[in-house]
């Protein structure tokens, strides 16, 4: 697995006033709940997902995703083209009521990428300003609060050209995929750690996701699920077993007991783990395998997706994760808050398995295999930047430093189709 985030947005301006309009703002959108998600760490599953779909319901990523970020480049240009936006020092403040020359400065970042439309170029941080700093957290993945905390001021002062940066990556991406969306579709955005169930052009289902670390990161790919799996074993991938496995062997002998696991050999016999020499250094040529249960990493279900990357997505046994705002955490594959919901998703054309019987299934605790009658496309991708169908532009934090990595091998492409008199230095 290799290759190395939480969403919805609200509406942008429709014009700005002279002084301060440095791009064309596009219509006004209808603008989202910025409150829906008050407290997800109270929440259950069910709650979270119904939250977070009741603030947006269009796709990160649809057929015509690439040429309205195509015309986002040439907003972001355009405003690049009059000197960008200008940076909000790290000392200033505001609280509601607050009058100054920051806040008049926050006042014209904002109406600049159309986050706030306003007449007037001085003021109080009122409610109009305080409305327009959540349309700016909405659309850059931050919880809508008004405030201008850290995460929030980062983001008002990543200059012009790197949204554009983000833009053109983001763009070559969508161009290369070669998805072939369905009527019914599944997408997650990595970097958003998110999961969309897109169907008839509209997203119907919205799920948190925890995706790779960034020294494991999860990977672009397209695929069909063809396959649910209630109460699947985990077969522990030999990396894992030669380095964390080996390591807790040797520190604890009954781990593997514990964890409910069990050691195979090559023609699936089970063997005594303290047979096997766990030595550090060692390659233990056995196979790891976790019986299904509560205790078992893939929780009660594994949405299967053959693809050359060995990854999936899944349930799991620590669910305290999808609370947290930062959740690039696991080995490479997708873990789904409310992924019982999503199954029944899958499932609604494949007979007797609605969520009621999905339920039962796995409350028998034996592994159930179920086929798809009709596979479903999915797209794991890679978007830091992109636009919507309603016009708005949508940035996330670039978690495995791609983005550069991608427009250096660009240009590095493009001087060598296009040589020049002069040596390029770097």
């Amino acid at each position: 697995m290799t290759l190395r985030f939480t969403t919805m947005i609200v509406a942008v301006a429709a014009s700005a006033s002279t002084a301060f309009a440095q791009a064309p703002a596009p219509a006004p959108a209808k603008a989202p709940n910025a409150n829906a998600i008050i407290d997800i760490k109270g929440m259950t599953p069910e709650q979270r997902s119904a939250a977070i779909l009741a603030q947006y319901s269009e796709p990160v990523f649809d057929p015509q995703s690439a040429q309205r970020t195509e015309d986002a480049i040439k907003r972001y240009k355009a405003i690049a083209a009059k000197g960008g936006w200008p940076a909000i020092p790290a000392e200033a403040k505001y609280a509601a009521g607050a009058e100054g020359a920051d806040v008049d400065l926050l006042r014209r970042r904002l109406v600049i990428t159309g986050d706030l439309f306003t007449v007037e170029n001085t003021g109080p941080y009122n409610d109009e300003l305080i409305a327009g700093v959540k349309r700016f957290q909405l659309r850059n993945g931050l919880l809508a609060t008004g405030l201008v905390g850290p995460r929030t001021l980062a983001a008002l002062n990543v200059p012009v050209e790197k949204r554009i940066q983000q833009l053109e990556a983001s763009l070559q991406r969508m161009q290369a995929l070669g998805f072939k969306f369905g009527d019914r579709y599944v997408v997650v955005n990595i970097p958003a750690a998110y999961a969309e169930a897109i169907e008839g052009e509209k997203v119907v289902r919205r799920y948190r996701v925890v995706v790779g670390k960034s020294e494991k990161p999860s990977p672009t790919v397209t695929s069909q699920i063809n396959n649910v799996n209630l109460n699947p074993t985990w077969t522990v991938p030999s990396s894992i077993t030669k380095h964390e496995i080996s390591a807790r062997m040797r520190k604890d002998p009954g781990y593997l007991a514990r964890m409910h696991m069990q050691v195979l050999d090559g023609r699936g016999n089970a063997l005594d783990p303290a047979s096997v020499d766990w030595s550090e250094g060692k390659v233990p040529d056995v196979t790891v395998r976790q019986d299904p249960g509560e205790w078992n990493a893939l929780g009660r279900v594994r949405i299967d997706m053959p693809n050359s990357y060995a990854v999936y997505m899944h349930d799991t046994n620590q669910r305290n994760l999808f609370a947290n705002d930062y959740r690039f955490d696991s080995h490479g594959c997708a873990r789904v808050d409310n992924v019982r919901d999503l199954a029944a998703w899958l499932l609604k054309d494949t007979a007797n398995w609605d969520r009621t019987q999905i339920d039962l299934g796995i409350a028998t605790g034996q592994r159930l295999d179920i086929k798809l009658t009709k596979p479903v496309p999915v797209a794991w991708v890679y978007l830091t930047a992109w636009m919507a169908r309603d016009g708005i532009v949508q940035f996330r934090n670039d978690v495995y430093d791609q983005d550069a990595q991608l427009n250096e091998a660009s240009a590095d492409i493009k001087a060598f189709l296009n040589p020049t008199s002069e040596p390029v230095t770097r």
